[in-house]
């Protein structure tokens, strides 16, 4: 289509030539000047006239007319311009022509060529069609505040030669509302949505103008801070706070932590996070045109329990409440116990009917997701008398003599009791422990201790001490009176003071292995006869005794005892063995009976010494013969 963009200018170029021909010959173009958008197409329009008989054998348009040779060149034939040049008229009185997507190579004077069939009559239309393209540009100040009004101007180099309608685009997108013959575009009271990249064109034409920005300044909206990582903040994570806002120009950002400054930046971050973060955030927005607040984020730092108390809350007679608090996020569970066992959960724990049972370590244990934390013990401080009062002895094994033994008293009290010690119900210490050095036989006995306070006393069970040493004061003495006749025998008895009680050897002197064992041993050789009595804590031997037997038909005997010991004590083991012999005889008649083994004899334990300890004497009587019997009685 052709866009004819200025108002008609008839204009009528006659040519003429030597003849009577001359008058009738000529071109008329329809404009002498065209203003032609780029890439548009142009249609120039004329007609010519010729003589009557005549008859045209050729038409063409031609530029810049210069000839070439004898002839104007054709544009119809050059490659320029041949596949956009369409000849529209005919070959009568129309010369019209369309021109399509013209650009500014193409501004040049277009004039029209005829030729007639008679010789040397051609005519060219000069001065032709001057053809001006112009390209469109939008002019508009580089940047508008909110609410003010602007003028956008769509502008072209030349005039155009037709009015047109306008279209306006906006980021490419025409704006449907604003189509109008006037080439300018008014925005009043602008808003930062009309900031954009704005272009122009004309309807029914591709073109577009290159398309000018327009920057809408505007103070700062929508301010809002987003947090990153999204999610659950854990102690120790690091985190990033983000300030976005709508603004122009962009903002400059503050941040505040409660009303503090902490910093700059559009974005604040916090590395190794921790509790004291857990407050609020916000941003402040500000250009030249204004300022704004974000609203507040508060921070929400998960942590495992910290500060973990338990407090007495109240005591009212014999109840008691517990109470345990803790810092944590998210709110930790509490469980409490008792000497290291669960007995209860909750932050409060109540005990009724209290009792020295209660007189532990109480702790609450706070968990969360994140970890748990123990508390402090508290220790519940309940009064009560004595009671489990106890003796225990630090020697688990044997005590030797000359060991050291240490007694030690427990009992259950509050407040802790007063400890006495007592043996066989005499007093001889106090204090918790008891220690004897150089223990002897003379410490044996029944050991126990008291435990008392202000609330009561008890005491404990007696705790008897048996003491281990080695055989001492070995001794020998003769059963019989002494006379016995060649073939009878004489009873040796052997006795010894030792714990546990010892082992008898017999032996006779000048002879290196022993010549019986037991208690009691029976002679029937004259010699020299001793015992050796011998436990695991020692040996001892006797003195040794005389045995004489004497030989003749008489049954004349005669025995002499001499120990180290002296004669006293001699007639003082005969006395006494006589009376035990008495009452033997009163309660069972002795059987006769011969037995080389001397182990076998009757043990009779002797308090020969008449001790209050524990002393082992003992002594075998024989089973002494008939003979043995009638010396006696």
């Amino acid at each position: 289509m052709s866009l004819l963009m200025a108002p008609p200018l008839p204009l009528m170029f006659l040519l003429m030539i030597p003849g009577v021909y001359g008058r009738s010959l000529g071109v008329s173009y329809r404009h002498s000047h065209i203003c032609a958008l780029k890439d548009s197409s142009v249609i120039m329009s004329c007609n010519y006239t010729y003589p009557t008989g005549h008859q045209i054998m050729k038409v063409f348009w031609t530029k810049n007319p210069v000839k070439v040779g004898e002839e104007y060149p054709d544009l119809s034939e050059d490659p320029e311009y041949s596949q956009r040049l369409q000849y529209l008229g005919d070959k009568q009185k129309n010369c019209n022509i369309r021109l399509s997507h013209v650009t500014q190579k193409d501004e040049n004077e277009y004039c029209f060529r005829f030729i007639t069939d008679k010789p040397g009559e051609k005519w060219i239309g000069h001065p032709g069609v001057y053809l001006t393209v112009t390209d469109l540009q939008v002019e508009s100040p580089e940047r508008v505040t909110e609410g003010d009004s602007v003028r956008l101007t769509c502008k072209s180099s030349c005039a155009l030669t037709d009015r047109a309608t306008f279209i306006w685009y906006r980021n490419s997108h025409p704006l449907t509302e604003r189509r109008d013959r006037n080439n300018q575009l008014l925005l009043q009271s602008v808003r930062r949505e009309d900031a954009g990249r704005y272009s122009c064109a004309l309807q029914e034409h591709t073109y577009i103008s290159p398309a000018v920005y327009l920057s809408v300044t505007y103070p700062p909206k929508s301010i809002s801070v987003s947090i990153s990582p999204s999610g659950v903040i854990v102690e120790g994570d690091s985190v990033t706070l983000s300030c976005s806002s709508d603004s122009n120009p962009p903002a400059e950002i503050i941040w505040f932590k409660e009303g503090t400054f902490v910093g700059s930046g559009r974005n604040y971050s916090i590395s190794n996070i921790s509790s004291d973060h857990n407050e609020g955030y916000k941003c402040k927005s500000r250009n030249k045109h204004g300022e704004k607040y974000s609203d507040a984020v508060t921070l929400n730092v998960m942590y495992p329990p910290r500060n973990v108390l338990v407090s007495i809350s109240s005591v009212e007679g014999d109840s008691v409440t517990l109470s345990c608090s803790s810092d944590s996020n998210p709110p930790a569970e509490i469980s409490w116990f008792k000497g290291g066992r669960f007995v209860g959960s909750g932050r409060i724990y109540s005990i009724s009917n209290i009792s020295s049972n209660h007189s532990e370590e109480f702790k609450c244990k706070s968990s969360n997701k994140h970890g748990d934390k123990y508390s402090d013990a508290v220790t519940l401080n309940v009064m009560y008398p004595p009671r489990s009062v106890s003796v225990s002895n630090s020697s688990s094994g044997e005590i030797v003599e000359g060991d050291s033994v240490t007694l030690i008293c427990s009992s259950d009290s509050n407040p802790p009791a007063e400890i006495s010690w007592f043996k066989g119900g005499t007093f001889v210490g106090s204090g918790s422990i008891y220690r004897i050095s150089n223990i002897s036989s003379d410490h044996s006995g029944e050991y126990k201790c008291k435990s008392s306070n202000k609330h009561g006393e008890k005491d404990s069970d007696a705790v008897t001490l048996n003491i281990m040493y080695p055989p001492r004061n070995v001794s020998v003495f003769i059963n019989g009176s002494g006379e016995i006749v060649e073939g009878d025998s004489v009873t040796l008895i052997c006795s010894s003071d030792s714990n546990p009680p010892a082992e008898i050897s017999w032996f006779k002197e000048n002879q290196s292995s022993s010549v019986g064992s037991g208690q009691s041993f029976r002679a029937l050789q004259s010699g020299r006869f001793y015992c050796e009595a011998h436990n695991q804590h020692g040996s001892q031997r006797s003195d040794a005794v005389t045995v004489t037997v004497h030989h003749g038909t008489g049954r004349n005997v005669i025995v002499i005892a001499a120990t180290s010991g002296g004669l006293s004590i001699i007639i003082i083991i005969i006395i006494i063995i006589l009376f035990i012999m008495k009452k033997i005889k009163k309660r069972s008649a002795v059987h006769e009976h011969e037995n080389d083994d001397p182990s076998a004899g009757t043990y009779m334990a002797l308090d020969l010494q008449s001790r209050s300890s524990d002393v082992y004497n003992t002594l075998t009587v024989s089973k002494i013969s008939k003979c043995a019997q009638q010396l006696i009685y």
